[in-house]
């Protein structure tokens, strides 16, 4: 299947997909915790060993995994469907690293909750960050997904208490936004945390521009 958007190194992309037929495709902690593991292990130039992941994320850092294939800089996963922000390294790249992900992670789902067949909604779907205005807004647009699970008509009626969301936001454990604002946790070794510090070089500023669109209605064509 031919792609609409072509995916050339150097360049940033958003990337996103969601279960078939809108299903959850995080069911238990567990779950979480085994996508974050194969999200380290798949991007590697190396073929993924996944009988060396172990048990937890730390375990899979021990895994000498080599050269990377993409730059991750932002990430978010949500109980039917994920977000990424990534810059292709090499040509194929990008397609070489969703296709160990999601193949993994699907055998994975299958085996422990006793199903059989697709997972994902096709294809992962890719929108090019080609300037710096929508490249600050897929970053904001990756991160505030977590606010749905405590206002879901936020976008719709406005936010009842960006306080509270953004509290939520710092706290929520499968998306890189705790690691921007200052958190020092593990999970920071999925990213790339560098390539963002020319448009937010501090924590504050990391999180202002965040949620500062908790204020206005957000662009439209890519909601999940």
């Amino acid at each position: 299947m031919l792609r609409k958007t072509a995916l050339v190194p150097g360049e940033w992309y958003h990337l996103y997909n969601r279960g078939t037929d809108r299903r959850e495709i995080f069911a238990t902690e567990k779950d979480y915790e085994r996508f974050l593991r194969l999200i380290y292990l798949c991007n590697s130039s190396s073929p993924a060993d996944l009988k060396l992941q172990g048990e937890t994320l730390y375990d899979a850092t021990l895994v000498d995994r080599g050269e990377t294939l993409v730059d991750l800089a932002a990430y978010c996963l949500m109980p039917n469907h994920f977000h990424f922000l990534v810059r292709e390294k090499a040509e194929g790249n990008i397609s070489r690293f969703m296709q160990k992900l999601t193949t993994g992670y699907t055998m994975y789902f299958n085996k422990r909750h006793e199903r059989s067949g697709a997972l994902f909604q096709g294809v992962f779907k890719s929108q090019h960050a080609k300037d710096d205005r929508y490249f600050k807004y897929v970053i904001s647009y990756i991160h505030l997904n977590p606010v749905k699970l405590i206002e879901p008509k936020w976008k719709e009626t406005g936010i009842n208490n960006k306080d509270t969301a953004s509290d939520y936001l710092r706290e929520y454990r499968y998306s890189s936004y705790p690691d921007y604002t200052g958190k020092n946790r593990l999970e920071g070794i999925l990213i790339n945390q560098p390539a963002l510090n020319e448009f937010m070089p501090t924590p504050k500023s990391f999180e202002a521009s965040v949620t500062d669109w908790l204020s206005h209605q957000p662009l439209q064509g890519e909601t999940l």
